[in-house]
């Protein structure tokens, strides 16, 4: 996105796109990101570079994968003519996108090696103004140098190759066949017609110049000027042999303003390149028209309430009389109000019959700039929007193609031919504004005569392609500085994981040199050596308990020379010691303690009770004290 640091006001300056990049002359392509390929030669276009010359087959390309392998064109390869009828000077065009309800497109070449992005704008032939042969409606046909216009059906339209942003601006259609003409080779009941005029990009082609409000018009068979469709008296009809002068006047454009990101101002273009009929292009999604410019044709008066209007009779069931109710006085909930509709404050268009003035047709003309989004329209957007997944997005902003076009509408077999200049039939005056304002010439010598005002629209198509390759390039800048921070931020992440995975080694080989050492030391007291693998080293209920306290259950005390629990010589042995057993450990710690100090004691084995093992449970159950204390398991 292109975003100016002006203020939202219209100066007459410099060119803001051709400013942004320093006006460059043709794309240039970035060396400094090397690849592992070789460059491929680059291969001119087979297109024709003149009308006349004979076309070359399409080239067919060699891989639909590396696009390392394809030629670099900086010519489209199209369009392949295909004669319309034989003898015929009007030709179909074939191998090219046409636009259809919805996409246009614009022919795209490879880049260089090097290049951040894939493809970049490229021109077809004749690079000169001249009607689009993208931009038109199938059922015209052309002439190879693009001037000539040919009907052949009902009212279809062409729109030319570059759009009018600001300026003044005049060019000349001549009309070969029209007025109402009959051509003698068909029997159709209605004549040759055409309507010439200016229109916007969202103007359907299917349809005449002033069928909304998106296109202005005049017609030949009235001289009647019509926009939305409601034809107004103007000036004089005309028809064949008649020189029409088109002239338009816009303001300078409008810079966005920096601190406003969705001011419709913006530079920004939303396409994707693809590969069509053999030829790379770029789809682009084309801008919708809006509830509030279709309101406008709404022009009937009647009110949008249908509580007054008669429903369909239906058959009412026997014996029942069908109810009746008032008129309904509650409006549709949540209806969103309509938008305000910008204009292009001291706009104007004129037309000139043969170098003679009609006079201003249209004043004040629509903006031809998108109208602002709505919240809810951007977070409806933003929902779509998944990432990774490139797709077509509606473009809220200017993508340098909006504009007011010179559009052409014939109908039937009329046929028209245009004249961009610089050389004109009927050259208008110098100052074409002070003429429709009515400002009387000013009395002074020839060679003193007022520079000229408008330019011709021959000179249009080079300052348009050098604003598509400054557009060009600011996006193969941003796409580089997207690329050298996607590269940063994986870096970072990189190195993020491989700090989270150092730190989880340390914390593992903290925790095997903790139990290490317990183990160490555990098998340090029993005077075996240490063995992190020893399965006695097995962490358990004696790790639970700290070091050196193993568990009690684990390890039991040893009493030398007798077998506890046994009978002999007819009496019962207690496993209880004696006090005088115990004397020599009084006051220290628990016989069950840790094998480790076990084994420092030496405990003498107890005297055996005598009390018959017939008469020993006499000392459990009596209550008697006796001097053998009581086993407490």
């Amino acid at each position: 996105m292109l975003a100016e640091d002006s203020a939202d006001s219209r100066e007459p300056s410099a060119n803001p796109i051709l400013a942004a990049v320093g006006a460059p002359a043709a794309p240039s392509g970035p060396q400094n990101r090397k690849r592992k390929r070789a460059a491929p030669p680059t291969a001119s276009s087979p297109a024709p570079s003149d009308p006349g010359s004979t076309t070359n087959p399409p080239e067919v390309l060699s891989s639909r994968v590396d696009l390392s392998s394809r030629p670099q064109l900086s010519i489209s390869r199209g369009p392949t003519f295909v004669s319309a009828s034989e003898g015929s000077e009007y030709f179909k065009t074939d191998l090219i996108g046409v636009n259809r309800v919805g996409f246009r497109y614009v022919p795209a070449g490879i880049n260089p090696p090097g290049c951040a992005l894939p493809c970049r704008t490229i021109e077809s032939n004749p690079t000169t103004y001249r009607v689009s042969w993208e931009d038109r409606s199938p059922f015209v046909t052309v002439t190879k140098d693009g001037l000539g216009i040919h009907g052949t059906t009902g009212f279809r339209s062409a729109r030319c190759n570059a759009p009018m942003a600001e300026g003044k601006w005049y060019m000349e259609v001549k009309i070969l066949r029209g007025g109402g003409e009959h051509h003698s080779e068909n029997n159709r009941r209605e004549g040759s017609h055409v309507r010439l005029g200016w229109g916007r990009r969202e103007a359907p082609l299917n349809g005449p110049v002033g069928l909304d409000g998106y296109s202005y018009g005049y017609r030949d068979k009235t001289g009647d000027k019509v926009t939305l469709s409601r034809p107004r008296p103007y000036g004089r009809p005309f028809g064949t042999g008649d020189v029409i002068g088109m002239y338009i006047s816009l303001p300078p454009r409008r810079s966005a303003s920096a601190k406003d990101p969705h001011d419709p101002a913006h530079l920004k273009r939303e396409r994707i390149p693809i590969e069509l009929k053999g030829q790379e292009m770029f789809e682009i999604l084309e801008y919708p028209q809006s509830k509030e410019m279709t309101a406008l044709m709404d022009y009937s008066g009647k009110s949008t309430s249908s509580a007054s209007v008669p429903s369909a009779p239906k058959k009412a069931s026997a014996g029942k009389i069908p109810e009746r109710s008032g008129p309904s006085t509650t409006s549709k909930p949540n209806v969103i109000p309509l938008r305000p509709l910008p204009v292009l404050q001291g706009s104007r268009i004129a037309f000139f019959l043969n170098g003679e003035s009609q006079g201003v047709a249209y004043q004040d003309l629509y903006d031809y700039l998108q109208l602002r989004q709505t919240e809810t329209q951007r977070k409806k957007e933003k929902k779509r929007t998944r990432e990774g997944v490139k797709e077509h997005r509606e473009n809220p902003f200017n993508d340098g193609w909006l504009g007011y076009y010179p559009f052409i509408s014939v109908f039937n077999d009329a046929i028209v031919r245009m004249n961009p200049g610089p050389d004109f039939e009927f050259p208008p005056p110098n100052d074409i504004d002070a003429l429709l304002d009515g400002t009387p010439p000013s009395c002074v010598e020839e060679d003193t005569k007022p520079a000229r005002t408008w330019r011709p629209a021959s000179e249009r198509y080079a300052e348009f392609m050098a604003e598509q390759w400054a557009l060009d390039a600011i996006e193969e800048a941003e796409a580089k500085e997207d690329a050298i921070r996607l590269a940063a931020n994986e870096k970072a992440e990189a190195a993020k994981k491989a700090e989270r995975e150092k730190k989880k080694q340390a914390a593992e080989a903290r925790k095997r040199a903790k139990l290490a050492a317990v183990v160490e030391a555990q098998q340090a007291l029993r005077g075996t050596p240490a063995s992190v693998d020893d399965e006695r080293s097995t962490p358990g209920l004696s790790t639970l308990m700290g070091p050196g306290q193993p568990s009690p259950l684990r390890h039991g005390t040893t009493y030398q020379g007798h077998v506890y629990g046994s009978v002999e010589n007819g009496y019962s042995y207690s496993p209880a010691p004696t006090p005088a057993s115990v004397g020599e450990v009084q006051g220290g710690q628990s016989e069950y303690n840790s094998e480790m100090e076990t084994e420092n004691i030496v405990v003498e084995a107890p005297t055996p009770s005598p009390v018959p093992a017939s008469e020993a449970w006499k000392h459990e159950t009596n209550g008697s004290e006796s001097s053998y204390p009581r086993y407490q398991a």
